[in-house]
């Protein structure tokens, strides 16, 4: 078990003194105080414990000072205890600044866990990158396509310091449209939340070509669901290590779309067809509603100006312009697929630029591609000998 003598731990409004002994247990240094107390260590003087738990077994409520703490002090972490997982509780807290939570039954464990994901962002770097979410309106509308080559552009500006992230749990594609043979995936991550700093964070993720690293889906199954704080977790601290990181986003999963608030923006992908356009206004309002409008793009792949449906029908359908058309190259793009080369990296054709120019709205950077390189080649890729 990992000790924690130089944690400071305020506990606010204990149940009973079980929670403090359990801390204790975990050689963490315990100080109780009441809910009514804790509006003091808002001054921006006040000296501040490294993490306040607060417990809501008995109040049932978030105490109104939780909020005006975290915005004078951000970088004191909050873990609130409840006794069951009650949505309007959990909901008040994150706003409030939270995000780790523990329910009963409470164990040692899981209250250690909590605290050394605290303790780890707590130490991070401060300075947090930019992230961007790619998320679509269905799936083969060209997602990961459009994050890869984002992600291959912002490299060309940044090529030690950007980070592709799959989320989808299993079976994502990144890895293979980046012609990478990752080790560690993301299911890696989220199961040792609690061991990262950057030393262990680094070592999951796997270099590319296409100068960006990756940080890949998995082939095996997570143990345990998934759930916001560790997807939030990971996004934080990746951040915390890199100037860029791009988020390939399964939009089946509430929990990886719920820990999206440190995004700089969320990107939309939709086609042309019915079904992409319908998915994508539901998902793009969705999206407004938690993070705000002014954070969530809508972009179109495969525009093709004599489709039925016009991108004057898609921007009224999704109620917002949509600035990016990502031409339809179906050759180029099943080219760059089999040969795992990201477009982005060639120059003279209209989709590379368009990613190029998608990366430059949301970096506000100039994005250059390099000279065109040799590649493997299709057997090479599938005998393992590219």
């Amino acid at each position: 078990m990992t000790t924690h003598l130089a944690t400071e731990v305020l506990v606010v409004d204990p149940l009973d003194r079980q929670l403090e002994q359990f801390l204790n247990a975990c050689g963490m240094r315990t100080t109780r105080s009441s809910a009514g107390e804790l509006a003091a260590l808002a001054h921006p003087s006040a000296p501040q414990p490294h993490v306040i738990v607060v417990d809501t077994r008995g109040a049932r409520a978030i105490p109104s000072s939780m909020a005006a703490v975290k915005r004078q002090h951000p970088e004191v972490g909050f873990l609130v205890v409840a006794s069951e997982s009650d949505p309007t509780v959990l909901i008040e807290a994150m706003r409030a600044g939270a995000s780790e939570f523990v329910q009963e039954p409470i164990t040692s464990s899981a209250l250690e866990q909590a605290i050394s994901r605290l303790v780890a962002h707590r130490t991070a770097p401060t300075s947090a990158g930019e992230v961007f979410a790619f998320v679509g309106a269905k799936g083969g509308v060209g997602t990961t396509t459009a994050a890869v080559n984002v992600a291959t552009a912002l490299a060309k500006v940044a090529p030690s310091q950007t980070l592709f992230a799959d989320l989808h749990l299993s079976h994502g594609d990144a890895a293979l449209l980046f012609g990478a043979e990752p080790r560690f995936s993301i299911v890696d991550a989220l199961e040792n939340t609690h061991r990262f700093d950057e030393a262990f964070f680094r070592g999951l993720i796997t270099p590319t070509k296409a100068g960006a690293t990756l940080l890949a889906s998995s082939d095996r199954a997570l143990v345990q669901p998934a759930d916001m704080q560790r997807f939030r977790a990971v996004i934080d601290f990746a951040a915390h290590l890199h100037r860029y990181v791009v988020l390939d986003v399964p939009r089946s999963d509430a929990a990886a779309l719920d820990a999206l608030d440190g995004t700089s923006r969320i990107v939309v992908v939709t086609n042309q067809e019915l079904s992409s356009v319908r998915g994508a206004s539901r998902l793009a309002a969705a999206l407004r509603e938690r993070y705000g409008r002014d954070r969530v793009l809508v972009v179109m792949s495969r525009f093709d100006k004599q489709a039925e449906i016009s991108q004057a029908d898609v921007e009224k359908v999704v109620a917002s312009k949509i600035t990016h058309m990502l031409p339809s190259d179906y050759r180029l793009a099943l080219q760059a697929l089999n040969q795992g080369r990201p477009l982005a990296l060639d120059n003279h054709n209209k989709l590379a630029a368009g990613f190029r120019s998608l990366a430059k709205e949301l970096a506000k950077v100039e994005t250059e591609p390099k000279p065109s390189e040799s590649s493997g080649g299709l057997f090479g890729r599938l005998t393992g000998r590219g």
